[in-house]
């Protein structure tokens, strides 16, 4: 999917964050949900991460493919991923409010959260209705 120019601009709006890359790896599933493979910015390099979304846009899962900063990787403990389980469009998560910090992966921690509220958004703003 190549989200248009207008679609970049409201969910940039509602997740109040950047959308880098119009281009969006995904698949729909036989149950509605969706299954996403998406980059996110980690301090200086990308994190390569899977995203499963229910029919009603709530992160059913997400798994970090490939992290390539030095440090950080914390981000990529269960227990700090299952934060997200359940959560969708209709909260805008805050890193220290919903969702924990990680002290030395503050920018990853971040980064992440943001990235999920931008794929929510775009469930919210755009996937919902294909």
């Amino acid at each position: 999917l190549t989200l248009n120019k207008e679609q970049r601009k409201s969910i940039q709006k509602v997740a109040r964050t950047r959308v880098r890359n119009p281009k969006m790896n995904l698949w729909k599933t036989e149950n509605g949900g969706w299954f996403l493979i998406d980059q996110i910015i980690g301090k200086h390099e990308n994190i390569d991460m899977a995203f499963a979304l229910d029919p009603e846009g709530k992160v059913l899962g997400m798994e970090i493919l490939t992290y390539r900063e030095t440090y950080g990787f914390q981000v990529n403990n269960p227990k700090w991923r299952a934060q997200f389980l359940g959560l969708g469009h209709k909260e805008h998560l805050k890193l220290d409010k919903q969702i924990k910090n990680i002290s030395g992966a503050t920018l990853s921690c971040r980064h992440i959260t943001d990235g999920v509220n931008r794929l929510t958004q775009t469930w919210q703003q755009v996937l919902r209705h294909l």
